[in-house]
């Protein structure tokens, strides 16, 4: 019943909002050239890695060394907008048509961090990732990893129909106040610590 629902509003997502994703587009090609669209491998349900879609936000300028800046060098004006507004996010509907995400659920990482997680902490991947979840509404990218994850892994034990709406309900006025955007400092939040002994292990 549930993925029902989704695919019906991530539908008529994708058609209402089909205006707004074709001006962001052609901004994005007129600013910034192609490619429009930004591809990651990123965690899914079960560890399984899937492609998210993203507006890209970024280019790819690389030092003398051929390596990549860091990401608040590379994060354009245009891109930066776009994540204050999460309309870079909006490509990601078609994850969650294609079943690769839900429209709540913890935020899919890069599949770097697969082993960076506690055993407690990985708990999050027994749910499929979402468009948004309970650490968005709660500080999103403005809390530290610990207090993060352990919301992630909250929202897996008490996943429920009216939790979920109530945080789709909360997350438009996130949205709007543009809050917890980014971490002090960074372009959008420090990377995730390092595993420990090159596995993951409960602490």
């Amino acid at each position: 019943m549930r993925r029902c629902v989704e695919v019906v509003v991530a539908a008529v997502a994708v058609v209402v909002g089909a205006p707004v994703l074709a001006a962001v587009a052609i901004a994005l090609r007129y600013r910034q050239g192609p490619p429009v669209l930004f591809r990651q491998p990123r965690l899914g349900r079960g560890g399984q890695s899937f492609e998210l879609w993203k507006f890209r936000t970024m280019t790819d300028e690389r030092n003398s060394d051929g390596a990549l800046l860091p990401d608040a060098e590379r994060l354009t004006a245009f891109g930066r907008w776009l994540r204050s507004t999460s309309l870079d996010e909006l490509p990601e509907l078609w994850n969650v048509l294609r079943g690769e995400m839900s429209l709540v659920g913890p935020r899919p990482l890069p599949v770097a961090y697969q082993n960076r997680f506690t055993l407690t902490e990985a708990r999050r991947m027994e749910v499929c990732p979402g468009l948004t979840g309970w650490a968005q509404i709660n500080g999103r990218n403005a809390v530290d990893w610990d207090e993060r994850l352990a919301m992630d892994v909250w929202y897996v034990d008490h996943q429920s129909l009216w939790l979920d709406l109530r945080i789709l309900a909360r997350t438009a006025g996130v949205v709007l106040s543009r809050q917890g955007v980014v971490a002090e400092g960074f372009a959008t939040m420090h990377e995730l610590r390092q595993p420990e002994n090159g596995t993951s292990g409960d602490r």
